[in-house]
């Protein structure tokens, strides 16, 4: 679907209340963060890449933290097939660019925001503009995009960010955060030039959630890697979030534990369950790569084979 054109002012509300104030509209923050530490959230810039199932959620729920900038980066608009997940998909904004309502939305809820919007793909030409001067990158990109992730979490790690991963699966949040000065997201999810596309996805797959708590209950047949497709729930969107926005509290404000790559956590609100671990070597570890050889398999028995580019 072709988005309809619909330029905005992303910094500011068209119709903010001059009346508005920051320390009020994130006074009930307090007994939670410090009022030094809300101010260095005000001050903050976080970059969110892809804004529609987490990466709306993402952006609504670190707003309401009062982090006071963002660069927001989605190509694509709301369809019908949105509305079950992602936070601004309604009858009103049908056809219109996600990151331009999303900046929108962000703006009504903080008049003050420094909102950049980047309403197209982030690619080798523009990932520079879209990562400068940010503290924190969000992966809110769509799950089979391996190739724009894989850039985006290299070019944050070269720069010195930090990088926070959050998938809906199932009825579950897998999260990991990666330090750069840690395990590099390559190496963790044993990622390399000379793969398949199918095999890097797989790997992204079976890297974010180790434990797999969701497949007791997922039907892999609904998942449609030509079309880049597969089963997500609203309310697994919401867990992200919340997982995705603690974590990236943590990092601005440098409180404790921050547990980054090879840790990785998976919580399923269905199953009432939280796993959590290291794994070490990542993706390489035998047991690991056992579990890719499995869901190979599998995927290739319900009639799976290499998406399309």
């Amino acid at each position: 679907m072709r988005c309809e054109a619909n330029a905005i002012d992303a910094q500011a509300a068209p119709n903010a209340s001059a009346s508005w104030s920051y320390d009020t509209a994130f006074c009930r923050n307090r007994g939670l963060i410090g009022r030094d530490e809300q101010e260095k959230l005000r001050t903050s810039r976080v970059a969110i890449a892809g804004l529609g199932g987490v990466g709306g959620v993402h952006l609504a729920t670190l707003a309401r933290l009062g982090i006071g900038a963002f660069h927001l980066a989605d190509p694509d608009c709301f369809e019908a097939a949105n509305f079950n997940r992602q936070h601004g998909a309604n009858t009103a904004t049908l056809g219109r660019s996600k990151a331009e309502v999303m900046a929108e939305t962000a703006a009504a809820i903080n008049p003050q925001a420094d909102l950049r919007v980047f309403p197209e793909a982030i690619t080798e030409e523009n990932v520079g503009a879209f990562l400068h001067g940010v503290d924190v990158f969000v992966d809110g990109i769509d799950f089979f995009a391996i190739e724009a992730r894989r850039l985006l979490f290299r070019e944050a790690r070269r720069r010195g960010i930090w990088s926070v991963t959050a998938g809906p699966i199932g009825f579950s949040t897998a999260w990991l955060v990666f330090d750069p000065r840690g395990m590099a997201f390559d190496d963790y999810f044993d990622l390399h030039s000379g793969m398949g596309r199918w095999e890097q996805i797989i790997a992204f797959a079976v890297g974010l959630a180790p434990r797999a708590t969701h497949l007791r209950y997922l039907d892999l047949s609904a998942v449609d890697p030509q079309s880049g497709r597969g089963p997500s729930a609203g309310l697994a969107c919401q867990l992200c979030a919340g997982m995705a926005a603690a974590e990236t509290m943590k990092i601005l404000l440098d409180r404790s534990p921050i547990r980054s790559a090879p840790y990785f956590s998976q919580f399923d609100a269905y199953r009432g369950i939280l796993r959590t671990g290291r794994l070490w070597w990542g993706n390489r570890h035998p047991l690991q790569r056992l579990k890719r050889w499995y869901l190979r398999r599998r995927l290739r028995a319900l009639g799976m084979g290499e998406p399309a580019a």
